[in-house]
């Protein structure tokens, strides 16, 4: 009788030894799951830095920026053909979701992609200036949002995007709408967590950009319109002040850019230019006090 006593103890235990280790394991893959979602520096440590790629899409501007507070927000879309490329990157990068999408204009390489992004990825809300153009692009993005059921939010200067503590997403512009030069209706983003500031200024150009209002100053700058000299000026690097600045331009452009007098005028504020023709994808991650850069991250343009 003992002995199956003691049998049966054994039994007992083993089984418990391995619900245990079960519940163990499910423990350890809720776990797996749970930072998969979340944001990683280039160690695979969780962290809570703002991270944004301005990626590599040739000639055109896509900015994936993964926020401090576990959202997402994707600034452009880049020429036709790039959305599935772009997709991937995301996804990669753990996330199935962007709850901010910003077309700053219609223009297509700004918005090429975009009509793929919207069909394809699980889509919070989507800015765009109110103006329209009678282009095939623009007109595909939007029966895309219709039949997924969503509504345009139009950006103009004075709107919030997000107000957290620590954390803003402000649009600066535009303050009014330039129908006859779409870039001058680009929406203007200032992105402020803690310390550290990041403006994104689409195809803006100088009319634009002096009709602003507000606070420009940034540690970081997207400059405007590729490089073009229509954009960037002496009195707005002096308005912006920035320590880091970063072209999205294709490689042997048909249009020069950037113009030999933004990078002149660049250099003589001695600020850090990165560009992704040269380096492609540019990554700048923020903690709020400390901004640290990498380069020659993957290109989505291949060898545009």
């Amino acid at each position: 009788m003992n002995k199956n006593i003691r049998n049966l103890r054994k039994l007992i235990s083993r089984r418990a030894f391995i619900f245990a280790l079960a519940i163990l394991c499910c423990f350890i893959l809720s776990a797996c799951s749970y930072f998969q979602n979340s944001q990683f520096d280039t160690n695979g440590m969780h962290n809570d830095n703002l991270i944004v790629h301005y990626l590599d899409v040739g000639q055109g501007d896509s900015i994936f920026i993964e926020l401090p507070n576990y959202q997402t927000m994707l600034i452009d879309a880049g020429v036709k053909g790039l959305g599935e490329g772009i997709k991937s990157y995301i996804n990669d990068l753990g996330y199935s979701k962007i709850d901010y999408v910003i077309a700053t204009h219609p223009h297509a390489d700004h918005i090429g992609s975009m009509q793929y992004i919207v069909e394809n990825m699980d889509i919070g809300q989507i800015y765009m200036p109110d103006v329209t153009t009678a282009t095939k692009t623009f007109e595909k993005l939007l029966i895309a949002i219709s039949e997924k059921s969503m509504k345009i939010k139009s950006a103009e200067s004075g709107m919030s995007i997000v107000n957290e503590n620590n954390l803003s997403i402000d649009v600066l512009g535009p303050v009014n709408i330039d129908e006859d030069n779409l870039n001058n209706c680009s929406v203007v983003i200032k992105i402020i967590y803690k310390d550290n500031s990041f403006l994104f200024i689409g195809d803006a150009e100088k009319d634009e950009l002096s009709s602003l209002n507000g606070d420009l100053s940034a540690n970081v700058l997207k400059v405007g319109h590729h490089g073009s000299n229509t954009s960037t000026t002496k009195k707005f690097i002096e308005q912006v002040d920035p320590q880091i600045a970063v072209i999205s331009v294709g490689k042997h452009n048909e249009y020069d850019h950037p113009n030999k007098k933004t990078i002149k005028l660049l250099n003589n504020f001695d600020i850090e230019i990165h560009r992704t023709d040269e380096e492609g994808t540019i990554i700048i991650s923020s903690d709020g006090y400390n901004i640290t850069t990498k380069t020659g991250g993957q290109s989505i343009a291949g060898d545009e």
